[in-house]
């Protein structure tokens, strides 16, 4: 079995409409929500014993903001040992199981932190839509801005990997942790 996590970058700006999308840095929300949510995942870890053989993430500025952050929120006083991708930037699911194939079978947890649609139509593609899993049905709803996800995935190597293996374990919204980062406050 191979436990995957999928970190979602947190709110990022749209103020500068002649930057990059690839340049644009995290929002007042997500510059909040990216160490909240960085506290929780060093939490569940924690309590389950977990650690991040690897973590993947697309270059694009939000999303290294979005770890750097992140990692201050739990208490890191350094910087976190990251895979940067190119591929990870705005990748679809199938994009992004390519990645996941590319993984050496000794790295049993990977930290995927990315963007969407691609990080939760992952979620559809490895997660059975077949009732078993009341998280599936909260992330059809919406997988926004700095949420995190758990997978336990149903192979010995990356390179086997298929849609419907997965059992969805965990799912955290930084509106879950502080409702002042929902949808409704700006």
């Amino acid at each position: 079995m191979k436990t995957l996590g999928l970190l979602r970058h947190a709110k990022s700006d749209w103020g500068d409409a002649r930057a990059r999308d690839f340049d644009r840095p995290l929002n007042e929300r997500g510059r909040k929500g990216a160490p909240l949510m960085g506290k929780h995942i060093d939490e569940y870890c924690a309590q389950r014993g977990l650690r991040w053989d690897r973590i993947l993430a697309s270059p694009a500025v939000r999303a290294a903001e979005t770890i750097e952050l992140g990692a201050q929120g739990a208490g890191y006083g350094h910087a976190l040992p990251v895979n940067w991708d190119r591929r990870i930037y705005l990748a679809s699911s199938a994009s992004l199981l390519d990645v996941l194939r590319d993984q050496d079978d000794s790295v049993e947890s990977v930290l995927l932190v990315g963007h969407n649609p691609g990080l939760e139509d992952l979620i559809f593609d490895l997660v059975p839509d077949d009732g078993s899993s009341p998280l599936r049905d909260v992330v059809e709803q919406k997988f926004p801005t700095a949420a995190f996800a758990v997978m336990e995935v149903d192979a010995a190597s990356w390179k086997d990997i298929e849609e419907g293996q997965a059992r969805l374990v965990h799912l955290m919204r930084p509106r879950d942790l502080d409702p002042a980062l929902g949808p409704e406050r700006l």
